[in-house]
């Protein structure tokens, strides 16, 4: 056995001996150089055009087009009030995702601003029109208003016989019907029937008085006043004469009772 390691061990000694002489006697190959003439050099005749950018040309690339990186927005108070509801209305009416809740509550919330925007003008063009705008609010369609000039807001002070003569005088029957009606109004304001204000409709001092006879009567007297001057045509002659002599027989009454 010993005798057959020895033998190989000197063989393999053999061969790697053999192997470096055959590589200390190979030559390495050679290389040829490669030459090069001017004539074998491109030269680049093409123009080359310089160019500049626009001034503020970064403004450009900050649209949201060119935003690789979407930052989430924080929230604010808001955010988190919409939040709580939608958990509220969630608990409720049992929404199939929260964002269900947050649309709804959205919506809601868009339908009260309507609302609250709606009632304020209501409010302001309340304020604005005064009692005058209770025709158009009211029930009572058919209520009429009596408005006044700045000369005849001081009834007591009106000389009601003399422009009442001028207006007939002029022609103009119309106008002296309106003198009548603010003359009654002044001598039942005088004799405590009714408390005179500029902002009263016919209706607030039919409601002031208190016997049957003297609502029928003044009901009467602003039938014929409404019909007369917010009619705005010309009566004729026995037209006028007829309500004239009604005024003034209501004149009589309220003056002397």
């Amino acid at each position: 056995m010993n005798r057959l390691l020895l033998f190989l061990s000197f063989i393999l000694c053999c061969n790697i001996l053999n192997a470096q002489d055959t590589l200390v006697k190979t030559e390495p190959p050679k290389v040829t150089s490669v030459k090069y003439t001017e004539a074998d050099i491109y030269v680049d005749s093409d123009t080359i055009e310089a160019k500049s950018f626009q001034k503020n040309f970064k403004k450009k690339y900050t649209e949201s087009d060119f935003v690789y990186e979407q930052k989430k927005a924080e929230k604010n108070w808001w955010d988190h009030f919409k939040e709580w509801l939608a958990g509220i209305f969630d608990e409720i009416f049992t929404f199939k995702d929260p964002q269900a809740s947050l649309d709804f509550v959205a919506l809601l919330l868009k339908v009260l601003a309507i609302l609250i925007v709606v009632f304020v003008i209501y409010l302001i063009v309340k304020a604005l029109i005064g009692k005058e705008g209770q025709w158009i609010f009211s029930k009572d369609a058919k209520q009429k208003i009596v408005h006044y000039t700045d000369i005849e807001k001081n009834i007591h002070l009106l000389d009601f016989e003399k422009l009442i003569k001028e207006s007939i005088e002029s022609g103009e029957k119309r106008i002296a019907i309106r003198y009548y009606y603010l003359w009654l109004l002044k001598i039942m304001a005088k004799n405590h029937y009714i408390e005179w204000d500029t902002e009263k409709t016919n209706t607030d001092y039919l409601y002031e008085l208190k016997k049957p006879a003297h609502k029928e009567e003044f009901m009467y007297l602003s039938y014929l006043y409404n019909y007369i001057w917010y009619g705005e045509f010309e009566i004729d002659e026995t037209a006028f004469v007829k309500a004239e002599n009604q005024f003034k027989k209501s004149l009589k009454t309220f003056s002397y009772e």
